[in-house]
């Protein structure tokens, strides 16, 4: 069954405001904000300006938020400049910007923590900890509740601490080893939320609490928590997901008429709500019944609406049930000695498991990606922040020395030693400051853009792009926990820097488990199509050596798909935060299907590629293949050297 989202994952609380309400609030706000000469009353009305656009125009709630900090700023009005630091994260979380959101909101913690404001820096980091578990990063958002928690406690703030053990418990609840962290703070939230006498909250600890107890199959603890959800539900959207889970408990201990009442019921309070994932899973728990209790042929109509309503709403928000639905098929359909059948809804089975399986490992990378991002950015500041550094070290020391000489010698001696320690030592830092900018974009671009602020757009008559993908990447994944897959990556990675490091060719991304490289760029030469061949041959040698060394140790192993084709590209540096040197044009697509349309262990190029490389390599026309939205194309192997 798909997990609805837990609660309060975002501690932050905001009005939706809409049409005429929406407008008469901001007027009578601004109203206020002409007649007040109470500086701090202007910044807490420019705060709730702020937040009346946040779901409605995102450019105006930025621009009040960042109002009410520099007024804050101006009049040191510390709980202004947390709340501005806020309001803008928000925007930018409701906007998906999670790295700019993050860092917002670090900047708003670190304010309240300087105010020792246990409830903000609760409310920062129970926010900054949604969007580490939003991107599969558990452990980084169990650091953030965890603290949440703390504060909260420090605080004496018992609704805080009551979302945080529930966000704790979320975190938890995903591995079976830790099944009882998870139920201590969930009980904790329950209790709390009795205490409270909050329905919301107690349902929501319950039905998890619930959860957790099936998953550990004690049966009767997690129908006495799911009936306890069930009362504080009562009349909500939440209601079917309870209603779905007493039925599978009750299926589980073989009481089918009790289990098909429960089904039943949950069914037609979804249809009320336009659930339609609701309704999906409780016509798959209706024909479960129907299946475990003898009277098969009744469950193929629940199975096969359920089927079409999971279709509908997608594999990423109904892959779960759609796999339960088509595991419940294939098991009906033998039943009914209707092999044809079954076989087929098999097949469909081991395809949405490859679909989510493909899912989950997409939002891994993703995850891993937004924290690369994250840190990128941070470097970049850092970077910015030394060349600043640096500038200003140069003036004072011009100074230094200039007035040095105003002293006398025995003086200009002394300052003599200490130019020469300040001199290295801002040498070094200025060598640490290029070297991680070379890290992201090429030499030239990066001496224009430090020069003049902006890295004009080039073209670029004759470049060779080069892709490659591994073949049987999700094979090997299976085998591989996260880590280990990552450290491979990033093993092969590293390799195929070395390899266009060593002929001059420019990396220009990762994708995945994609590599894309070119030659020819920055700075244009002949040499480009044979130097990416070079390189192409290297990487197929380098993957091969690894495969034989992993398989004499009985580990999984990647193949290499590869590809080149050579012709105009733009290139040049996009985007004002987050730069980045890419490449542009149809020989950018070519090249992608070079790598697509080829073979493992081959370097596959295009006919424009041969024509340049035809005298230094030995090749083997394949005869044109057709490749995707491209029509036919002469393609050609590269064999190895002349």
């Amino acid at each position: 069954m798909t997990k609805k989202p837990f609660f309060l994952l975002l501690v932050f609380l905001f009005a939706v405001l809409v049409g005429f309400a929406q407008t008469t609030v901001a007027d009578s706000l601004n109203n206020e904000l002409k007649q007040t000469t109470n500086d701090s009353l202007k910044v807490e009305i420019l705060l709730n300006l702020s937040k009346v656009y946040f779901s409605i125009n995102p450019v105006e709630a930025i621009a009040y938020a960042t109002h009410a900090l520099q007024l804050s700023e101006k009049i040191k009005y510390q709980n202004g400049r947390a709340q501005a630091y806020k309001n803008i994260g928000i925007v930018h979380y409701i906007q998906a910007n999670y790295v700019e959101a993050i860092q917002e909101w670090q900047k708003s913690l670190a304010v309240f923590e300087a105010m020792n404001d246990k409830v903000g820096i609760a409310n920062i980091e129970s926010n900054i900890g949604a969007i580490y578990y939003n991107q599969s990063d558990n452990e980084k958002a169990l650091e953030y509740y965890l603290k949440s928690l703390k504060a909260s406690e420090e605080a004496t703030d018992t609704y805080r601490i009551l979302t945080a053990s529930i966000n704790i418990g979320a975190v938890y609840s995903d591995k079976a080893h830790t099944y009882p962290h998870a139920l201590e703070y969930l009980q904790r939230a329950f209790d709390l939320a009795e205490a409270f006498d909050d329905d919301e909250s107690i349902g929501m600890a319950a039905v998890n609490l619930g959860e957790v107890y099936f998953k550990m199959d004690q049966d009767t603890l997690a129908l006495k928590y799911f009936e306890r959800s069930l009362n504080a539900f009562e009349n909500t959207i939440q209601i079917p997901y309870s209603l779905n889970y007493i039925g599978k408990v009750y299926l589980k201990r073989n009481d089918y008429k009790t289990a098909m009442q429960y089904h039943n019921e949950a069914y037609q309070i979804s249809i009320q709500w336009d659930a339609l994932i609701d309704m999906a899973q409780s016509l798959f728990g209706i024909a479960e019944v129907h299946r475990m209790s003898g009277a098969v042929s009744k469950s193929i109509q629940p199975y096969t609406e359920a089927e079409s309503l999971a279709i509908t709403i997608g594999v990423e928000g109904a892959g779960e049930t759609l796999k339960d639905i088509y595991e419940g098929l294939s098991l009906a359909y033998s039943d009914l000695s209707d092999y044809n059948n079954a076989f087929n809804y098999q097949k469909l089975l081991l395809n949405i498991k490859d679909k989510l399986y493909t899912l989950e490992i997409a939002k891994k990378l993703q995850g891993l990606e937004f924290t690369f991002d994250l840190e990128k950015q941070e470097n970049k500041i850092n970077l910015l922040t030394k060349d600043k550094e640096i500038q200003e070290q140069e003036i004072a020391l011009q100074k230094f020395v200039r007035n040095g000489f105003v002293g006398g010698f025995g003086l200009m001696m002394l300052f003599a030693g200490v130019f020469f320690t300040q001199r290295n030592r801002i040498s070094k830092e200025k060598k640490r400051s290029d070297e991680l900018l070379l890290n992201i974009l090429p030499e030239e671009t990066a001496e224009e853009l430090k020069a003049t602020g902006s890295a004009k757009t080039k073209s670029f008559e004759s470049v060779s792009v080069l892709f490659t993908d591994f073949k049987n990447f999700t094979k090997a994944s299976e085998s591989l926990s996260p880590e280990e897959l990552v450290k491979e990556i990033n093993y092969c990675f590293s390799e195929f820097d070395k390899i266009v490091s060593k002929y001059g060719i420019e990396k220009i991304k990762t994708i995945g488990d994609a590599y894309m490289c070119a030659g020819g760029l920055p700075v244009a030469n002949t040499t480009h199509a044979e130097d990416v061949v070079k390189a192409g041959l290297e990487m197929q040698e380098f993957i091969e050596k690894n495969k034989h060394d992993r398989m004499a140790k009985g580990q999984p192993f990647f193949e290499l798909r590869l590809g080149i084709h050579t012709g105009p590209v733009v290139a040049g540096v996009v985007g004002t935060k987050k730069f980045a040197y890419d490449i542009w044009g149809d020989t950018v697509n070519t090249a992608s299907r070079m790598e697509s349309s080829g073979e493992v262990g081959k370097v596959n190029i295009s006919a424009f590629t041969y024509e340049l490389v035809k005298d230094k390599f030995k090749c083997t026309h394949r005869g044109k293949v057709q490749a995707k939205n491209k029509g036919e194309i002469d393609m050609y192997f590269v064999e190895g050297n002349v």
